[in-house]
């Protein structure tokens, strides 16, 4: 049964643990502005030495989103624990398809995650050897039906995904993400690599966990808490996050079923 940490706070359990993989959007920040709450945990874990990583299925290079946290008014102290998504991409294109050319799916904000490699970027699918998406056109955000068209021809083509997540909370507004795409993709037979939670490599890229008793803390259960099952991490479920309307009708415990994904303790918003 997940235990409720509402009344004992984080502050319960957190000795028993080495590393906290904290989610940042959705825990730590909304898109728009940061928690009061979670940036206070932040600071005691700062003050008690423990380690920590802010881990986000950003679908751009650390120090972009670095230069996000701190126009949100983060400290830089804290901004240095960030890994993203993106990073272990970046990583990944960088040691096995840098020569490689790509078509991009996803925003402009999102070129800066192949700046190095930008000359192999092309503008029509039929001239790439892989497709990289990293979230949704802007003028089709809505609109999936308008990929599968794009891509049914190109399904004998790989995708790397930058970010697994299908949906996301950008203040009150809910945004469809990369993730959305590529459920499209392989439903209809494609193969993609995805790259953030709930994929390990974003995990042992981010931290040396070896031998490491760990809890993972989001609000996702498609991605935050099945990535610390899929690893066998101990994991907190932020409720008042993507799930809160579901959580609210139907309690943690049937949720949890529904998505396969099981957290060990469930918090309404990240507290100490």
């Amino acid at each position: 049964m997940t235990k409720n940490l509402d009344t004992d706070g984080l502050k319960s359990i957190v000795s028993n643990y080495d590393i906290l993989y904290i989610d940042l959007w959705g825990v730590v920040h909304n898109g728009i502005e940061l928690h009061k709450g979670a940036i206070g945990v932040l600071s005691k874990l700062s003050e008690i030495k423990k380690n920590y990583v802010l881990l986000t299925n950003a679908p751009r290079p650390n120090k972009t989103v670095k230069k996000f946290l701190e126009k949100l008014g983060m400290k830089s102290e804290q901004i240095d624990h960030v890994y993203t998504s993106g990073q272990a991409a970046l990583n990944y294109l960088k040691k096995n398809l840098n020569d490689k050319d790509f078509f991009h799916i996803g925003p402009p904000r999102d070129f800066d995650l192949f700046l190095s490699f930008k000359n192999n970027k092309k503008e029509n699918l039929d001239e790439s050897e892989y497709i990289l998406c990293t979230g949704l056109y802007d003028d089709k955000s809505d609109d999936l039906n308008f990929y599968k068209d794009l891509l049914e021809k190109y399904i004998q083509k790989k995708m790397i995904c930058t970010n697994p997540d299908l949906i996301v909370d950008r203040g009150n507004k809910r945004e469809l993400c990369a993730g959305s795409v590529a459920m499209v993709f392989e439903k209809m037979g494609g193969k993609v690599i995805y790259f953030g939670k709930p994929y390990p490599e974003v995990y042992n890229q981010a931290i040396d966990n070896k031998d490491k008793k760990i809890l993972c803390i989001g609000d996702n259960l498609n991605t935050d808490i099945k990535g610390a099952n899929l690893q066998n991490f101990d994991s907190l479920i932020i409720s008042d996050g993507i799930h809160k309307a579901e959580i609210e009708n139907s309690g943690i415990e049937k949720v949890s079923k529904i998505y396969e994904s099981i957290p060990n303790y469930i918090q309404s918003k990240l507290t100490w």
